[in-house]
């Protein structure tokens, strides 16, 4: 276990899962900002049950326990908060700029050549009306070629040249992130989302996604204060969609993510 300024941290050598680790820890009533780290994740999940796969010591694996003082569904923008804190993260380190795919990706490279280089995944665990606890998952890779990984997935080292740890990424990521969640409590879960918002890929354009099962295509023309995403369709009053798989265009394509 090591200490940060703000943050306590557990590392392990390998684990199945860092929010597996974080949910039990949460369980037993570990403090909020308690992270949880892998130096390599052998059943790793991401949004919707995918597989997260990365080689041992070449990513971030970690998992943040929050116990914010909001009420659940206020819970929204969590996700936008982190990747901002991740995207903050890669600039200061990389010299880059990053884009933010909603509601949980960052990508680098110029469009229309984005890959995927992190992901982020919140799970909550409630108490009525309130929050027992949010566990923010976050993996970002660091190291490698992007061959080792999957179609349009990427790393730091392979789309910019520049080569650091994973544990320097986590560590600048936890003291952004730190920023970010103060104003998310101190706002009640409703922060402002410029820094988001000015680094959101695809906005402007015509993507496609699924609401509830159901599919859509519009414009997407910004997002709402709770992070759900506003889509225009055409001959419709402007949406808000708070969940699904955006891609680019009217119809499913091959875009990262």
């Amino acid at each position: 276990m090591t200490h940060h300024p703000v943050w306590v941290i557990h590392h392990y050598d390998s684990v199945t899962s860092t929010m597996e680790v974080a949910s039990r820890f949460a369980g037993f009533g570990a403090r909020e900002r308690t992270v949880v780290v892998g130096t390599e994740q052998t059943a790793g999940r991401g949004r919707g049950g995918r597989p997260w796969h990365a080689a041992a010591g070449s990513a971030v694996f970690a998992t943040l326990i929050l116990r914010p003082p909001v009420a659940a569904h206020r819970l929204s923008t969590l996700p936008l908060i982190a990747g901002v804190a991740i995207a903050e993260a890669i600039e200061r380190i990389a010299g880059c700029s990053a884009s933010l795919k909603w509601p949980n990706d960052v990508w680098l490279g110029a469009d229309p050549n984005f890959t995927k280089v992190a992901g982020i995944l919140v799970t909550t665990s409630l108490r009525g009306d309130g929050v027992e606890h949010a566990l923010v998952g976050i993996g970002i890779n660091v190291l490698g070629s992007a061959h080792d990984l999957p179609p349009g997935a990427t790393t730091i080292q392979a789309a910019t040249g520049v080569t650091t740890t994973p544990n320097a990424v986590l560590h600048d990521v936890l003291e952004r992130f730190d920023e970010g969640y103060v104003a998310f409590v101190a706002s009640n879960g409703r922060p402002p989302l410029d820094t988001w918002l000015a680094r959101a890929a695809l906005l402007g354009e015509v993507v496609s996604l699924e609401d509830a099962g159901q599919p859509r295509t519009g414009t997407y023309v910004g997002i709402a204060e709770d992070g759900g995403l506003l889509l225009q369709e055409p001959g419709h009053p402007v949406r808000k969609v708070v969940a699904g798989d955006l891609v680019r265009g009217p119809r499913v394509s091959s875009e990262p993510g």
